[in-house]
């Protein structure tokens, strides 16, 4: 006498023991859809991308700023009392436009480096360190520079408007225009060198 399973296996049909496994799906570690981890590469690409466009371009605004100030001061001489260096607060203004023209200029040669060539002058790390620092300590000095300048030329300004207190003027917005610049360039530093792997 045959055996009932094995005669419904001879007549093809399948019997239980022939029915394809299929393994329980995981529920507390589900396998991510296809393309979901390159998606998110992608953007995370997309992202870096532009804050490091973004900080050239608020470096390259602060080099422009600072050139300028440092420009105005440097040639404001109208003769007599007149002259920028006879006054201890605009020579400060005009030694912090210089050294922040060489920092921002220097920086902005560095990341147009960085974007155009694959082979980077510092450690990934080391130059987002760098570049929050001297972003810091750039914009400290900025402000600290025009909040010297501003009350010295508010009293000359009340007493006679002249385009030496003009030049002065121009010169002092410029310095606070790069000191907002750069203190947007902090901020984007700040959040690349937050998202830097220490391992």
């Amino acid at each position: 006498m045959s055996n009932p399973d094995e005669a419904a296996t001879h007549n093809g049909d399948a019997g239980p023991s022939a029915t394809a496994f299929t393994p329980p799906a995981y529920v507390e570690n589900p396998t991510p859809a296809l393309g979901f981890g390159v998606s998110s590469i992608t953007r995370r690409w997309k992202r870096e991308d532009l804050f490091n466009k973004g900080s050239l371009i608020a470096r390259g605004f602060a080099f422009l700023l600072s050139l300028l100030s440092f420009i105005i001061t440097a040639s404001n001489k109208h003769g007599d009392w007149r002259n920028f260096d006879n006054y201890e607060e605009y020579r400060y203004l005009l030694a912090i436009a210089i050294l922040s023209t060489l920092y921002t200029g220097i920086q902005a040669l560095i990341h147009v480096n960085a974007l155009w060539n694959v082979k980077q002058i510092l450690n990934q790390r080391i130059s987002a360190m760098v570049d929050f620092v001297g972003d810091q300590v750039m914009s400290y000095l900025l402000i600290s520079s025009v909040s010297a300048a501003i009350p010295l030329t508010n009293r000359m300004r009340e007493g006679q408007d002249n385009a030496f207190t003009d030049s002065s003027a121009s010169a002092i917005s410029m310095s606070f225009f790069a000191f907002l610049t750069l203190a947007i360039s902090a901020v984007v530093s700040g959040y690349k060198l937050s998202t830097q792997s220490y391992i």
